[in-house]
């Protein structure tokens, strides 16, 4: 038996090649519009502008990094979503980012919200999202979450476990309500993406088996409480989907769910959330559908299936989160130091430090996402060099963009933007090695609106509680 020394894997793909979609830019000043959001471009001066703030003016103002939202663009992006789909209801998955600001533009845009955690319940609340709009998931949902879903009066909980249930039955007695409730089933597709955000195979942690038998003995137990109301059937088979390829799938075998649940008990459910993890571009390899081709295909999809098992089209829901906030965000970085190290085989890759890193971005760590960068503060005239942007931490995975054709004049003090970073990266971001989260701001028509402040060591040190 060969063993590998567990940095092995790490090892070998540092020292790999671009891979094959990177290729050299004939300009390496060109933004790739796609994956940008609306109001982002290079002006005359050859500065990135972001909804009429330049990357430069925005560091001035708030500092070094930072999280910058185009507020038009979340919002016309709330809104394509809402006009697609029509008389589908649709929830933004706010697990992706969220804080009290945006809570009331989905709320003013007229989307739903979804909320995994009694503490994105309170920031929702805050926000002045209306209850009855939010939805609550988990797996593993404590009592006081449950109990805090029930006294706001949350639209619908999304039930993952038969312990969960016994929980809400005894919660819905003290406290004299009925919950609103939708199943959430395992459907058992395969989605394309990482391993880590596939949620709908069988050897996970969310949801009913519907192959084991689960997922319908809960429907039916849910059915007869007296302290339940069950309003139907919740999928979700992963994220970074680019079609509707899955989605097909988990549609036919959830509605064969809900005929089975009719012809056991006589009722027909008539909801049905196929969930979110629709894409978006982070690499210009990337190609997701928009929401009208989603839409469109997710449509003919259940009305195809509801006439194969002889069933009304149920009220349909989507959660889309990523796809409205990614895009609308950008993160800023300052520029440390560069340097050129040798790979072998006469190659080389050029590594560019910057003020931040995998505490603020744990995608590329985590499960190898990949992104795009640009020089931000200026153009540049030098030829494309093949670069690594890499963070402050003391890890050697600590890697924010992989592989980019960065100027070969980048130095110290300039601008890094790295674009699609509205989605999970705040949400997902620590104080790894101590160091404080950057803030979040919101810029429309060249006015920047503070979302999350900066972190400082005195917010770090409030929580140490020793001497």
């Amino acid at each position: 038996m060969t063993h590998m020394h567990v940095a092995g894997s790490i090892h070998a793909d540092a020292t790999s090649p671009a891979p094959q979609w990177l290729t050299r830019p004939e300009d390496v000043n060109a933004l790739t519009k796609e994956l940008w959001s609306n109001n982002a471009k290079r002006i005359e001066s050859g500065e990135l502008e972001i909804a009429g703030r330049t990357a430069a003016s925005i560091i001035d103002e708030v500092g070094s990094p930072v999280y910058v939202i185009d507020e038009a663009d979340f919002r016309s992006r709330a809104r394509q979503w809402r006009e697609a789909f029509g008389d589908w209801q649709v929830f933004y998955a706010g697990k992706s980012f969220l804080c009290t600001t945006v809570a009331r533009w989905i709320s003013e845009e007229g989307l739903g919200l979804d909320v995994c955690t009694g503490g994105e319940l309170a920031v929702a609340l805050r926000g002045g999202m209306d209850p009855a709009r939010i939805g609550m998931h988990g797996n593993n949902k404590s009592d006081d979450e449950l109990r805090a879903a029930l006294a706001a009066g949350v639209g619908r909980i999304i039930v993952d476990s038969a312990h969960e249930i016994t929980r809400l039955e005894r919660l819905c007695a003290e406290l004299d309500t009925v919950a609103e409730v939708m199943i959430r089933v395992t459907t058992g597709v395969e989605a394309h993406t990482h391993e880590y955000i596939a949620t709908a195979h069988e050897d996970q942690k969310f949801g009913f088996s519907i192959n084991g038998g689960a997922a319908l003995v809960a429907l039916v137990r849910s059915h007869h409480s007296p302290h339940l109301h069950l309003r139907g059937v919740h999928s979700h088979i992963g994220s970074q989907i680019f079609d509707t390829n899955g989605f097909e799938v988990a549609a036919r075998r959830t509605l064969k769910l809900i005929a089975q649940f009719k012809e056991a008990t006589g009722t027909e459910l008539r909801e049905l959330d196929l969930g979110g993890g629709f894409g978006i571009s982070y690499v210009k390899e990337d190609t997701p559908a928009t929401p009208e081709e989603l839409a469109a295909g997710l449509r003919s999809i259940v009305e195809h299936e509801c006439r194969g098992f002889g069933l009304q089209v149920p009220v349909m829901s989507v959660e889309p989160g990523r796809a409205i906030c990614g895009p609308a965000g950008t993160a800023l970085y300052t520029v440390g130091t560069v340097k050129t190290v040798e790979i072998g085989s006469g190659q080389s890759r050029r590594y560019i430090s910057v003020d931040g890193g995998m505490s603020d971005n744990i995608r590329p760590a985590l499960y190898a996402a990949e992104y795009s960068a640009t020089l931000a503060n200026r153009a540049s005239a030098a030829g494309p060099v093949l670069s690594r942007v890499v963070g402050k931490h003391c890890e050697g995975g600590d890697i924010l963009v992989r592989d980019e054709f960065l100027p070969d004049d980048v130095a110290p003090g300039d601008l890094i933007a790295i674009p699609a970073a509205g989605a999970y990266s705040r949400s997902m971001a620590s104080n790894y090695n101590h160091v404080p989260r950057p803030p979040v701001v919101a810029v429309a028509d060249g006015r920047i609106t503070t979302l999350l402040r900066r972190e400082t060591l005195d917010d770090l040190l409030a929580l140490d509680a020793g001497a």
